[in-house]
């Protein structure tokens, strides 16, 4: 409720929170919240339970107390992108495995930096991917290097983009801007 009401650009929470996974698998599943970004505060060293948060949907864990580094964290996360809800055929490999066929797959919304991704076929947060794509209107694939951030539901994943050469770039960027956002 107090996501809703104060619209933040950022909601914090504490990893060590009871249920904090659960918390943050509702954000992102209400279509109302699903937009913001969501940061993790955890204190100490890297705790495995932390997947889980990553894997519900957070988009960053940040340690405390705040360093050097929370500057060019938490800048991307108060800069969401513009996100478009789009149903568009995707192709992709998986760069650590034996190259086979390339797997079908569905972006479900598509940003300048990835996308929302439904696939039968298992990922892991990390899989590092070959992603094509055929944006509407276009003729010409957009081909990228892409990566896991997260598990979205049990069969949706978020990807980001890591690496397109400046045109394909560009193209994305100009699909995404140019209609209305969702």
């Amino acid at each position: 409720m107090l996501a809703l009401a104060a619209r933040p650009a950022v909601v914090l929470v504490d990893r060590d929170l009871p249920r904090s996974a659960k918390l943050v698998a509702k954000l992102r599943a209400d279509p109302a919240t699903r937009g913001l970004s969501i940061a993790v505060l955890a204190r100490g060293d890297f705790d495995p339970g932390e997947i889980e948060l990553l894997e519900a949907g957070a988009n960053a864990i940040l340690r405390i107390p705040p360093g050097p580094d929370w500057d060019d964290r938490l800048t991307p996360l108060l800069q969401v992108p513009i996100r478009k809800d789009i149903r568009i055929a995707v192709q992709f490999d998986v760069e650590a495995s034996a190259r086979g066929p390339a797997v079908p797959a569905l972006a479900l919304n598509l940003s300048a930096h990835g996308m929302l991704m439904e696939s039968h076929v298992a990922l892991a947060v990390g899989d590092e991917l070959s992603v094509t794509f055929l944006l509407p209107g276009d003729a010409v694939p957009v081909t990228c290097g892409a990566r896991v951030v997260r598990q979205a539901a049990a069969t949706q994943y978020g990807v980001a983009f890591l690496a397109f050469d400046h045109e394909d770039k560009g193209r994305v960027d100009r699909f995404v801007s140019s209609a209305k956002a969702s």
